[in-house]
């Protein structure tokens, strides 16, 4: 028998839920820019679209950074913050040390992405969803009971 209790409206609907919640909506945007580069041949798409991703995507490691100091998170709950910030710098790290290896451009409009970090990118994006809906439904239904 499944037994679980469904917290009151209240009760779940904090800021801690809030990020994570919008956090799913970084992994979702993470992926699709992906894809876009996958179609673009690794070169920057002129979309807005892929312009105002990409510029959310960067703005959510600030904004992690400081639900990591102000809001107040589960044990899980932390994870999620900590994976986003990690991911971000260690990509920086291996964006870098990529693009070195294959040489810098004379011009941003010359910029490739290399395959390997969209790979990466998009490897982040499919564990971060995840992580993510986790927390969400062990936030939900905090009690949830599998018993035979």
């Amino acid at each position: 028998m499944v037994s679980f209790a469904l917290t009151s409206y209240a009760d779940w609907l904090k800021p801690e839920l809030i990020y994570i919640a919008l956090s799913v909506m970084v992994a979702i945007l993470i992926w699709c820019e992906g894809q876009m580069l996958k179609k673009s041949d690794g070169k920057l798409p002129k979309s807005k679209f892929f312009q105002f991703s990409s510029f959310f995507d960067t703005f959510w490691f600030f904004i992690s950074l400081v639900a990591l100091y102000f809001l107040d998170f589960s044990p899980l709950a932390l994870s999620v913050p900590a994976a986003y910030g990690i991911y971000t710098v260690f990509g920086w790290v291996y964006g870098t040390r990529l693009l070195k290896r294959q040489g810098l451009p004379d011009s941003p409009k010359e910029l490739v992405i290399p395959v390997k970090y969209i790979a990466y990118s998009q490897s982040f994006a499919l564990i971060f969803f995840g992580l993510c809906l986790f927390v969400l439904f062990r936030s939900i239904f905090p009690t949830l009971n599998l018993t035979a």
